[in-house]
């Protein structure tokens, strides 16, 4: 016999959600507090999507719509308020107070307890998220009625009706896909280096951030908690992690960072990878019925730490849209979404290009002079170091 399909009733939303990552869970939750339904799918497994290692700093907005949303007991309970980072020349580090210079701070918080977190939340407000689905597609997204069909866990083709789509299913995922002449009027930049990260089980060396500038490249130390310390390492993006032994990373990071007495802690190496540098901005992040969220309208390199906030920030606008849309009959936000997101989005591409360029090394002395020319200059300067706390903070 051969294989059929078994065709389920369809099901109906107002919001059909594609990706049950952060940004998907958060504009779930968003529009369940304000009396709007959703249904979430999301071709991962729920443990898979729960153990991405992915973003681990919170501007304050981000804080504030997590709170908003009844998601933060933990962030506040296990999270690390920080007031600053630290920038590093070789022989020197300084402090960049942003509670001091502005007034805000930020919070470390894994990616993965704010997965947790927000799982948590959809559980016990029997929310709809269907997990380790196939076969996602879009229709009708230039109608009043569009909808999305898929394959569940089990085999069974499944539609859902509903008025809008929500695309939060990263880069590669169909929603990006679906928009006629998306390319049209993107923007990409990949950048000549990579990061080497690594998790490693050793209390962190610092209490806050340190990004350093070293001739032999960018290094980075950051944290999970109080146990668990994240690091980076600028390498070549052709390079192989099987050249990095544990070894040689604990040396390089050492090296890099070394400051007159202070030393870096070492421990076990739990995960490392080598992650791809590069900015992406869509053309469009709408068409008709279908707005993309986060990663799958952008992207940005690691250093500004605004990969995860830039998907709140559209959280928020895409969420305001749909509330006075559903609720007012009033589509004024919903079609201003794109540019009301993409005015956040071009100023944290514009900060991430910044902190990138200016703390990455090319192999050129000239280029070495210049940059360490911006940083002394930074180290000296309040109103730019306020510029970066804004920046940073996501005061915008």
């Amino acid at each position: 016999m051969g294989n059929f399909l078994v065709f389920s009733e369809g099901m109906k939303t107002q919001v059909a959600i594609i990706g049950a990552g952060p940004s998907g869970l958060m504009l779930s939750r968003y529009l369940a507090l304000k009396g709007i339904d959703s249904i979430v799918i999301e071709d991962r497994s729920r443990e898979y999507v729960e153990s991405r290692i992915r973003a681990g700093l919170l501007e304050t907005q981000s804080v504030n719509l997590l709170q908003e949303i009844g998601v933060a007991d933990r962030l506040f309970q296990e999270g690390m308020e920080h007031d600053g980072i630290y920038l590093q020349i070789p022989g020197e580090r300084h402090h960049i107070d942003f509670k001091d210079l502005i007034g805000y701070t930020v919070w470390v918080y894994g990616q993965t307890e704010i997965q947790k977190d927000l799982d948590a939340a959809c559980d016990k407000a029997g929310q709809q998220i269907h997990y380790e689905v196939s076969d996602v597609e879009l229709h009708n997204i230039d109608s009043e009625a569009p909808s999305v069909t898929f394959l569940d866990k089990d085999g069974n083709k499944q539609t859902i009706e509903c008025a809008v789509i929500a695309g939060c299913d990263g880069f590669w995922g169909p929603s990006r896909k679906a928009i006629p002449g998306v390319e049209v009027g993107s923007f990409e930049r990949v950048y000549p280096f990579s990061w080497l990260g690594v998790m490693a089980n050793v209390a962190p060396s610092t209490d806050e951030l340190i990004y350093a500038w070293h001739p032999d490249g960018f290094a980075m130390h950051s944290m999970r908690s109080d146990k668990v310390s994240r690091l980076y390492l600028q390498v070549d993006p052709q390079d192989d992690i099987a050249n990095w032994s544990d070894d040689r990373i604990w040396t390089a990071l050492s090296d890099r960072m070394a400051l007159s007495g202070w030393e870096l802690k070492t421990g076990e190496i739990t995960e490392k990878n080598i992650l791809a540098m590069r900015s992406f901005v869509s053309g469009k992040l709408q068409h008709g019925r279908l707005f993309l969220v986060g990663d799958a309208g952008h992207t940005v390199p690691p250093t500004g730490a605004k990969g995860l906030n830039a998907a709140v920030n559209d959280v928020r606008f895409l969420g305001e849209g749909l509330v006075d849309f559903f609720k007012k009959n009033d589509s004024g936000l919903l079609n201003a979404y794109s540019d009301r997101a993409k005015e956040t989005i071009w100023r944290v591409t514009h900060f991430s290009w910044w902190m990138t360029t200016m703390l990455h090394t090319s192999g050129n002395e000239f280029d070495n002079q210049l940059q360490l020319s911006q940083l002394r200059h930074l180290f000296k300067n309040k109103a730019l170091q306020t510029n970066l706390a804004e920046n940073y903070v996501g005061i915008r």
